[in-house]
């Protein structure tokens, strides 16, 4: 009997070492129908394990972000050449100062293999207008206050 190449991930390391697998076999320059194929599978399962595993609801935006950094051991540097976007607009984006535009939640969504939904929902932003206001946190706007 045949082994399998690749399994139904069921352990954390497993899942890692496939993660590990498709990156490097999206970055093969010459891919043959065999490589397409095995990168389709990988995806599969790796998509399939997330689903189960990962509890997006849980966590805003910023904090799945946050997780993922962590989880694929990068650094902010790491985010701006993923991402094409300064340093300063990662940093804002992560201490919850400026929100994800579109074009940013595309590449997330693309670079950790999630669905774009992951990242485009509501969550709330610290305004610098009102950072001096104990509990200044709003919903992705700016908050107009008259000075008394």
């Amino acid at each position: 009997m045949e082994t399998l190449k690749y399994k139904v991930i069921t352990t954390r390391k497993q899942y890692k070492e496939y993660c590990h697998t498709l990156e490097n076999l999206i970055f093969v320059q010459d891919k043959n129908r065999n490589a397409k194929d095995e990168i389709a599978l990988l995806t599969l399962l790796i998509e399939k394990w997330d689903m189960e595993h990962l509890v997006t609801s849980d966590l805003d935006p910023i904090q799945l972000l946050q997780s993922f950094i962590k989880d694929h051991n990068l650094k902010a540097k790491d985010m701006v050449e993923i991402l094409g976007i300064s340093k300063g607009y990662i940093s804002d984006i992560l201490n919850y100062k400026k929100g994800l535009s579109k074009e940013v939640i595309r590449k997330l969504s693309g670079y950790f293999k999630v669905s774009q939904e992951a990242f485009n929902r509501p969550y709330k932003l610290i305004v610098p207008e009102n950072s001096r206001l104990k509990n200044a946190s709003v919903m992705n706007t700016k908050k107009e206050l008259a000075i008394v």
